[in-house]
């Protein structure tokens, strides 16, 4: 049975919106525990990771690079917490925090996944392809540059190297609709557009482990305002929660991201409550449960 281990991680070094070190908390007053508690699930919250009181000292030849160090250190904190979590039987849901933290907890999930003799496959559904190194980032925002890890690219000096790098067939971007040109070459060198139902067979057949990486701007910004990096002409409420439902019923699903919540840009906690939502129908709740609820 899914044990689901909640594991804060309030990071805002992805990005320059400040915001994003709220997620957590905003999950847990969103009622994330008492959601999975109702759905029959024994969750484990174990609170939020934190920062040492001394970073190390790093540089990058690319100037635009922001906040490396700080990056650097979460990185590890949460591909740690994300690995022990895995060897102990769980299932880590990371609560962030911008997606430059998918750099551990995917890496989490690889190390476990080597450890455990299976392959990891990634389902990235987000409206950005975030395949971008530390060297060809314009932006410097390195929420930007996580997938690109993952897959084993070179230009990430100073990050270890990636713990067997996922194959392109390995990796899924669903409802990506804002990539920058240097991305889009990449991408097309490597194949990864699967549509979902393809990539989920495609787990399936490899008896495969799959980490899902959900960020709030995969949805519509009409229905969930609360991110830096709104992309209109996404998931609406409906095809968001049939996908969620559609991945918990392969039951592939070993780990997962709830990225780039940024209270601040709420609306009474309207986009943090859906993302909530989205986590029941992951864990097997169906749209049909849901009582009426209003955003008041």
């Amino acid at each position: 049975m899914t044990r689901p281990v909640l594991i804060g991680a309030p990071v805002d070094s992805g990005q320059r919106q400040p915001g994003c070190l709220m997620g957590p908390a905003a999950y847990r007053v969103a009622g994330i525990g008492g959601l999975l508690q109702f759905l029959g699930l024994s969750v484990t919250d174990r609170g939020d990771l934190a920062l040492p009181a001394m970073l190390p000292e790093t540089d990058c030849a690319n100037p635009a690079v922001d906040q490396l160090a700080t990056t650097l250190v979460w990185t590890a904190l949460i591909r740690d917490a994300v690995g022990r979590t895995l060897d102990q039987g769980g299932m880590p849901v990371v609560l962030r925090g911008d997606h430059a933290l998918a750099l551990g907890s995917v890496a989490g999930a690889a190390d476990h996944a080597a450890r455990a003799g299976q392959p990891l496959f990634l389902l990235w559904l987000d409206a950005h392809s975030d395949f971008h190194t530390h060297l060809s980032t314009t932006s410097g925002n390195l929420h930007g540059t996580p997938v690109a890890y993952a897959a084993g690219c070179a230009g990430f000096d100073g990050f270890p190297p990636f713990p067997a790098p996922i194959p392109a067939d390995h990796i899924c971007l669903f409802g990506i609709r804002s990539v920058d040109p240097a991305e889009r070459r990449a991408l097309d060198e490597r194949g990864i557009t699967p549509p979902l139902t393809v990539f989920l067979h495609r787990v399936r057949g490899a008896d495969g482990m799959m980490h899902v990486s959900l960020d709030v701007d995969f949805l519509d910004p009409a229905i969930a305002p609360a991110v830096g990096t709104t992309v209109p002409g996404s998931a609406t409420f409906r095809e968001a929660h049939l996908t969620c439902e559609l991945i918990h019923e392969t039951g592939l699903m070993t780990s997962l991201d709830l990225v780039e919540l940024n209270p601040f840009l709420d609306d009474r906690g309207r986009s943090a409550k859906l993302m909530v939502d989205l986590t029941g129908s992951l864990m097997g709740r169906k749209v049909f449960d849901r009582p009426t609820r209003s955003f008041i």
